[in-house]
């Protein structure tokens, strides 16, 4: 049977859920199911926040910026190392990236060089609409700094945490709680899903307002159809919802689950020349992916060569994503870091995590490449 990199894990409430929703005949973009949904998060994060249920994360970032202030010719400063998805609503508001690497000691943003770069453009007068770092692999930013950095330079500060529903900064505030919004993503390989959606989380009331008009089709208060703006079809299906709500009540199992395998990964395969991604002390990622570098010169394997074994095993894994400077699309882009990054990709790699895995599949996985390894 076919080991998943991530795939969808349900727990049986979420048919209850959808069966609620279908009787009550919500079958909508709106309804009492995404209501409780939005609440359902909020009331996790634990923070003095409003949740928009959307139908993406890409579509909440969208949002996000647009909100924000950011068009045509606009500076947004943002984590290379991260999905396409959070960088295309750049592209669709006219707006230009700024790349920034990572920190070898929390594979996050590298808020000290983002810091030095601000001080120079806040001296140039070209200081950024906003800033967009990636909780990668489901590990928090350093929130404190970034705060701090963005009140400082008057800049606005949107968080990618599609990955890190679950995940804890310091002192166990929740990451997505902060910043002027962060967005985060119920696609099925998600820590939970809602088979595609997303959310935007914001402290700011008239945000939140805002984002749920424009996700509506901007339609102004009227009998008739009313615009005064464009707006978009990106609010969260009723029925999608009510997949999340019956998610949300096993997320912190499934966030431990995935820990777990991250710990066993680390036991069985550590070893000069492999190396995992860190935690740093008093976070707590959600390990959504296993992600670790292989160092061939040490190992005696490249990265492919674990890959493509893997793959000829029916085993789904896959390299870390491939920084956004280093992609066609961005050719040319400015890009501030050393190439940590870019080492992550060229040696990285995801091992399968989903929280439905067996010990037995995981083992499979680990004597496989204890057996390539020698």
């Amino acid at each position: 049977m076919r080991i998943y990199l991530s795939r969808p894990h349900m727990s049986g409430h979420e048919e209850q859920r959808v069966s609620e929703a279908f009787a009550s005949n919500f079958v909508a973009p709106l309804g009492p199911q995404l209501d409780a949904f939005e609440a359902s998060v909020r009331d996790y994060l634990g923070a003095d926040v409003h949740c928009v249920g959307l139908s993406s994360g890409s579509a909440a970032l969208h949002l996000a910026l647009r909100i924000a202030g950011v068009g045509p010719g606009d500076e947004v400063w943002i984590s290379s190392m991260t999905f396409a998805g959070g960088i295309f609503p750049l592209n669709y508001l006219g707006a230009t990236p700024r790349f920034f690497d990572l920190s070898p000691d929390t594979w996050t943003i590298d808020t000290a060089r983002l810091s030095d770069e601000l001080a120079k453009a806040s001296t140039e007068n070209r200081l950024p609409k906003a800033i967009v770092p990636t909780d990668l692999y489901g590990q928090s930013v350093d929130l404190d700094v970034l705060e701090d950095l963005a009140a400082q330079y008057d800049v606005r500060l949107i968080l990618d945490s599609a990955e890190s529903l679950g995940a804890s900064y310091q002192n166990g505030r929740k990451a997505g709680t902060g910043g002027d919004a962060a967005i985060l993503s119920f696609n099925g390989n998600k820590i939970i899903t809602t088979s595609g959606g997303g959310m935007l989380v914001t402290p700011h009331k008239d945000w939140a307002d805002e984002a749920r008009f424009l996700a509506t089709q901007a339609r102004d208060p009227a009998p008739h159809y009313e615009h005064s703006t464009y707006g978009y079809n990106y609010r969260l299906s009723n029925i999608c919802a009510a997949i999340g709500l019956g998610q949300m009540e096993v997320l912190d199992d499934r966030v431990a689950r995935r820990r777990e395998i991250f710990a066993r990964y680390e036991e069985a395969l550590s070893r000069p020349g492999i190396t995992f991604m860190p935690e740093p002390e008093g976070q707590r990622s959600t390990r959504w992916l296993t992600a670790l570098t292989i160092d061939t010169d040490v190992v005696g394997k490249s990265r492919e060569d674990i890959r493509l074994m893997l793959l000829e095993h029916e085993i789904e894994s896959r390299p870390l994503w491939k920084p956004m400077h280093m992609q066609p699309l961005y050719d040319g882009a400015p890009y501030h870091g050393t190439g940590f990054d870019e080492g992550l990709f060229r040696d990285g790699l995801c091992l399968p995590s989903g929280s439905d895995m067996l010990n037995d599949q995981q083992d499979e996985v680990i004597d496989r490449i204890k057996d390539l390894l020698g």
